[in-house]
């Protein structure tokens, strides 16, 4: 089923004229890097395929990263590290890299439709959109932006790391991924705050 306009065609009836898509990849991992798009697609774009970046196999994960790069009026990708998100904790850690990619666009966007409940530090109006990427294609593009951009940050990490498994679990809490944390205690890209297993 292809993704409506009708967010973005919303925000254009009431006189906004470069509206972007954010979404966030890694909330839930222990390890590395959470990471944001957004992205302003040319209005009425069909991007075979577009959808919640979740939904969809790593194959064509990549496969529409290279078409919404190239279709896109703009994009951009931007990060909070795991010391922000230990210091803002992983909501405010969200919110900031959020607003790097908002603010890393190189068409300046004037309303920005965001995935989730929460939009904070914005200075453009906002409209928070549940499951957003399952709405709007706007969002669906940046979610695979994200998405793909973190799993490529957790090869590298498994590049650096490999005794951790990185490039199997992308850095989420399997037991597995745990139970190496345990052995061999975190290393630099660990957040230190979502490793309260290690207490108990």
């Amino acid at each position: 089923m292809e993704l409506e306009y009708y967010l973005e065609k919303e925000a254009c009836d009431a006189g906004f004229s470069a509206v972007c898509g954010v979404d966030e990849a890694g909330r839930g991992p222990l390890a590395g890097n959470v990471v944001a798009a957004a992205v302003i697609l040319p209005q009425g774009l069909v991007i075979e395929g577009l959808n919640d970046s979740k939904k969809l196999s790593e194959k064509k994960r990549d496969a529409l990263y290279d078409v919404i790069i190239k279709e896109a009026l703009a994009y951009s990708v931007a990060w909070a590290t795991p010391a922000e998100i230990d210091e803002h904790n992983i909501l405010g850690a969200t919110m900031i890299a959020m607003n790097r990619a908002v603010n890393g666009l190189s068409v300046k966007a004037d309303f920005a439709l965001i995935d989730g409940n929460c939009a904070r530090g914005f200075d453009i109006p906002t409209q928070t959109v549940v499951k957003g990427d399952a709405k709007s294609p706007s969002i669906a593009a940046a979610s695979i932006l994200a998405k793909v951009t973190r799993d490529r940050q957790c090869a590298e990490l498994h590049e650096k790391y490999p005794e951790y498994g990185f490039a199997k679990h992308k850095g989420y809490p399997t037991k597995e991924h745990m139970q190496k944390v345990r052995e061999l205690g975190p290393c630099p890209e660990h957040r230190k705050s979502f490793l309260s297993f290690l207490n108990k």
